[in-house]
């Protein structure tokens, strides 16, 4: 590994940035010898073996990746964080100087070590010259700009708008001050959206100034996906990005795509004009575009661009530097790799003699050689963990064994853009079963598994109690047997929560299993959740989504059925009413209806019977959603008419749960805490799982 680094750009860019060994530790984080937290334990020699192993196995002589990530770079602005307008911390690469020192890290996989130097960059590059240029190190996401005749098109603003504010001023600092005429949002998650507020203004959009283009149904899907289980979600996303990990050689280090999430304000403004069909074209500023909608990819609604004019493809999030999440741990809907493959396949064949190939996402590779070797490295492996776990599967092997017996071909395997990173191909081919086939593997015992608490009981008793599995935890541990480890010691956490020997224990287990994985996903989640166990959970601050764009984007009827995941059954049993809501500013109406205590709603329908029919505009709605204001208070300001018996909605208030994202995981892991103040009865509390982006 030294000598990898020692080919690499990495210390160069330490130099140019002037990131060096940080001379004091900074709050929350580890210095270079010691472990973040006192019971952490270093590598073990099984866990050295393996990255040995890693090492002799995969070609770090190809340092091409490198070589690219380096070529082009304009500028490194001479700051090292973005501070957020609310004055935190919103962005930090300094945090990360611990991995430009040139040293190997035995808790650390040698390829994601690769993977997160990689993603160190750090500044303005030019990807074509006079055309296409970057700033990549200001968020998860590059943010592109293409140069028009008299303005920017900015591709993908970002998460926050502290990033992408700092962008924009950077590239017109560098190249020349120009006004920004377009921006394209490549699909619907946050981080390629949500910082748009710090590169247009909202009222040039309105008066057509300004145009966003967007994928077809790009708004429902970056509002539904992260909706109605959003609360979970932000509780599994904080542990799949390791949020509150301390940065260093023991904890975070990458998040594969990317360092990590910025931490600001988040907007959206609606885009102006669609992307419907399957290739359209649209000069705008004097450049001509033919975009690929590929939905049912990397996220519902997306679509690449193709610059027919340059020969530059712009892949948004479909190719990147790494194999991506067909199943994502923090839980959205399971992709589809089959398709995933033949999007990439058709940008091979309808964007020929392709020379120019950047993303959203990790660096460009020039060179139509080059470029269709990624391209096809990417499209193989996704059809190959289709077709390999589709294989499987019809051979009688279940969504629970899979994981150990799919692999890629070798020839695959050794090829650097068909590593999983941000995907692992472990999770991944379960998530293709249970995408065709379910969840349940064919035996009847887990048809209706038995509570977590319960088996962990009986496990306990059957294997003559805590100290025979302490025991037998160590010694699977001290043979480097660490699944096998935590297969049994899982089991004592959940019979005996207060067990804190069993939860140390178990927390060993997983620190291994964190420092010999490939994908930061994977060893986010084995880390923070060793950290839960060892001193409970953590506390930190996160960024919201909770915007006014965001809530003013939701559909009336997004809303309506989040009320009905959120109305308890048990309040409701006995409850029969009818509700017409009447929103006269969008021309709007729903039937709300509380039957068998279940809410449901329809559009387009009111009821001539309903026990209340309510009336008021969208825009005073959005008020209620957001918390700010209140059915009584906007009665007394005349905004809102009742007419009917207003018990019903009194009732409906009393059944709604306020969800929280600070659930336990492990029994005994939840710190004691003050309550959160409740939100209103009526507002859609949106967590901040909508930055995670994966």
């Amino acid at each position: 590994m030294r000598s990898l680094l020692s080919k690499t750009f990495s210390i160069a860019v330490a130099s140019a940035i002037g990131l060096a060994a940080p001379s004091a530790i900074a709050a929350g984080q580890a210095s270079a010898d010691g472990h973040f937290h006192p019971e952490g334990k270093p590598a073990s020699r099984f866990t050295v073996e393996l990255r040995n192993g890693v090492k002799k196995a995969l070609p770090f002589e190809d340092v091409r990746d490198f070589e690219e990530n380096e070529r082009g770079l304009i500028a490194v602005p001479p700051f090292k964080q973005i501070m957020a307008d609310a004055g935190h911390v919103a962005w930090d690469m300094e945090s990360y100087s611990f991995l430009l020192q040139g040293k190997d890290f035995d808790s650390i996989n040698p390829s994601l070590q690769r993977q997160a130097i990689l993603n160190m960059a750090y500044g303005l590059y030019e990807v074509l010259p006079g055309r296409i240029y970057q700033v990549r190190g200001f968020d998860l996401a590059n943010i592109t700009f293409i140069k028009g005749d008299t303005g920017w098109i900015v591709f993908d603003p970002a998460t926050a708008a502290e990033t992408a504010r700092a962008a924009l001023k950077f590239v017109n600092e560098k190249l020349g001050e120009r006004p920004v005429v377009a921006v394209v949002y490549s699909h619907s998650h946050m981080d390629h959206f949500g910082g748009v507020h710090g590169v247009v203004d909202e009222a040039d959009v309105r008066s057509g100034k300004v145009k966003i283009i967007a994928p077809e149904g790009f708004l429902h899907e970056a509002i539904s996906e992260n909706v109605f289980a959003g609360t979970a979600m932000a509780r599994r996303g904080r542990v799949q990005y390791g949020l509150l990990l301390a940065r260093s050689e023991h904890g975070h280090v990458d998040q594969s795509i990317g360092k990590n999430v910025a931490n600001g304000n988040t907007g959206l403004i609606a885009p102006t004009v669609d992307i419907t069909e399957d290739f359209q074209e649209l000069t705008v500023d004097g450049v001509r575009m033919v975009f690929q909608n590929t939905p049912d990819t990397e996220a519902p609604a997306s679509m690449n661009t193709w610059f027919p004019d340059w020969k530059a493809f712009w892949a948004a999030e479909v190719v990147t530097g790494t194999i991506h999440n067909i199943y994502t741990l923090r839980g959205a809907p399971v992709r589809n790799s089959l398709n995933w493959s033949k999007q990439i396949n058709a940008a091979i064949h309808n964007f020929q003699g392709v020379e120019v190939l950047f993303a959203s996402h990790s660096w460009p590779r020039w060179g139509n050689a080059r470029i269709l070797e990624v391209l096809r490295a990417q499209r193989d492996l996704y059809a190959n963990m289709n077709n390999g776990a589709l294989r499987l599967a019809n051979m009688g092997v279940t969504v629970n064994e899979v994981h150990n017996v799919y692999r890629s071909p070798p020839s695959l395997q050794r090829q650097w853009a068909a590593r999983s990173y941000h995907g692992s191909e472990a999770i991944n081919s379960r998530a293709i079963i249970n995408r065709f086939i379910g969840f349940w593997d064919g035996n009847p015992v887990n048809l209706e598994p038995l509570p977590q608490t319960e088996s962990g009981r009986l496990y306990v008793e059957m294997m003559g109690g805590s100290a025979r599995i302490l025991a037998k935890g160590r010694e699977l541990i001290d043979q480097g047997k660490y699944l096998h480890a935590g297969e049994i010691l899982n089991r004592l956490v959940f019979a005996e929560p207060s067990n804190q020997a069993a939860r140390n224990l178990l927390a060993d287990a997983f620190e291994q299993l964190g420092y010999q994985r490939e994908s930061p996903s994977l060893r986010n989640t084995y880390l923070n959740m060793a950290y839960e166990l060892r001193s409970g959970m953590q506390e930190g601050v996160m960024q919201s989504s909770s915007s006014p764009d965001v809530i003013r984007a939701m559909a009336t009827d997004q809303w309506l059925d989040f009320l009905g995941i959120s109305v308890d059954s048990a309040k409701a049993e006995g409850m029969r009413f009818t509700i017409n809501l009447v929103t006269p500013d969008n021309g709007e109406k729903f039937l709300i209806e509380m039957s068998n205590a279940t809410l449901t709603n329809i559009k387009g329908f009111t009821a001539a019977d309903a026990d209340l029919t309510i009336t008021l505009d969208r825009s005073e709605l959005d008020r209620i959603m957001m918390g700010t204001s209140s059915f009584e208070a906007l009665e007394r300001e005349g905004k809102v008419r009742f007419a009917g018996d207003r018990r019903p909605l009194a009732q409906l208030a009393g059944t709604l749960t306020q969800f929280t994202p600070d659930f336990e995981v492990f029994p005994g892991t939840r710190n004691a805490r003050p309550a959160p103040a409740p939100a209103k009865p009526f507002q859609v509390v949106l967590q901040p799982v909508t930055t995670f982006v994966d």
